[in-house]
């Protein structure tokens, strides 16, 4: 009896052994395929993230916010850009729609800005909303209505039905005619045409092609600025606290849009390391040493100014 009850328990302590084993397995299993996944096939899980939940509200609420609050002159019909916006969307595959699709959009909501306030930029995204914080004059293609409205939203369409996909919308570089990507380039399109008088670009000193023809400011603001128009491009060129150093008007990718602004006859001026640039990271970085350096600097040029 003792020897049977023995065995018994043998045999149950084998099999836990054993599901506890098969459980680790799978567990591990498990960890690394979700590793390998992350790693390896980061598209996949990106292109699971759907249209904006709430996208409707959003941008009407932000259409009247905009009309009412940032610029209070204009007057525009919020619900029907929404519906021309949605109509482009809804109406086509989640691949194919084109910048044609949004031409009675951007027809419902004109804008035109004056003259030396065009702030440019690639690369340089947090820098350059706190540079144009501090000169307010300054307005970036966020500060348009279309941009305002639509800024870090997703949207496509559904393959099969009416309607805007909330489950899944693909990547831009998987579609030809992304629904995201032609909005933003002809919205860019638009802002890069009306630009004139004095204009301003920043880009990022610190990284390999600072201009990059792929870009957004390279391959579509760029084209549609007219000579005629503009009188000077002020290009400045910021680094990171601390380096590194890669690019700079005299070397890199930047001698490259240099040479593009004087084949079509722009008139440009180049700037290293703008000290209000250079504030501006210290504000956000005040103990880094570079800020110490240069604040020390100052005071020292301060100092023999007053003697």
């Amino acid at each position: 009896m003792y020897k049977h009850e023995s065995l018994l328990k043998s045999n149950e302590a084998q099999q836990v052994v054993t599901v506890t084993k098969t459980s680790v397995s799978f567990a591990i299993t498990s960890v690394t395929i979700c590793f390998i996944m992350l790693h390896f096939c980061p598209s996949q899980l990106r292109a699971q993230l759907g249209t904006t939940p709430n996208i409707k509200h959003i941008v009407v609420g932000r259409c009247y916010t905009y009309t009412t609050l940032v610029n209070p002159s204009l007057r525009y019909d919020c619900e029907e850009i929404w519906r021309q916006f949605e109509e482009a969307v809804i109406s086509h595959s989640s691949c194919n729609v084109t910048v044609e699709d949004y031409f009675h959009m951007f027809n419902a909501m004109p804008q035109i800005w004056p003259c030396d306030n065009f702030l440019f930029w690639s690369k340089t995204r947090t820098l350059m909303h706190s540079y144009a914080a501090v000169f307010r004059h300054f307005w970036t293609l966020e500060d348009t209505l279309v941009g305002y409205m639509f800024n870090d939203l997703i949207w496509c369409g559904q393959e099969e039905d009416s309607g805007f996909d909330f489950s899944s919308c693909p990547e831009w570089s998987a579609c030809r005619s992304h629904p995201v990507y032609s909005l933003w380039r002809q919205a860019s399109q638009n802002f890069a045409e009306m630009a004139c008088g004095n204009i301003t670009i920043l880009l990022n000193g610190s990284i390999v092609n600072a201009f990059n023809r792929k870009s957004m400011f390279g391959s579509v603001e760029l084209d549609s600025l007219d000579p005629q128009r503009v009188n000077y491009v002020n290009i400045k060129v910021v680094t990171s606290l601390g380096g590194p150093h890669i690019e700079s008007c005299s070397q890199g990718s930047i001698v490259d849009l240099i040479q593009i602004l004087q084949s079509r006859g722009f008139h440009w001026t180049c700037t290293d390391n703008d000290q209000t640039l250079m504030i501006l990271q210290c504000i956000r970085n005040p103990q880094h040493s570079s800020c110490q350096t240069y604040a020390n600097t100052l005071l020292n040029r301060n100092s023999l100014t007053s003697d």
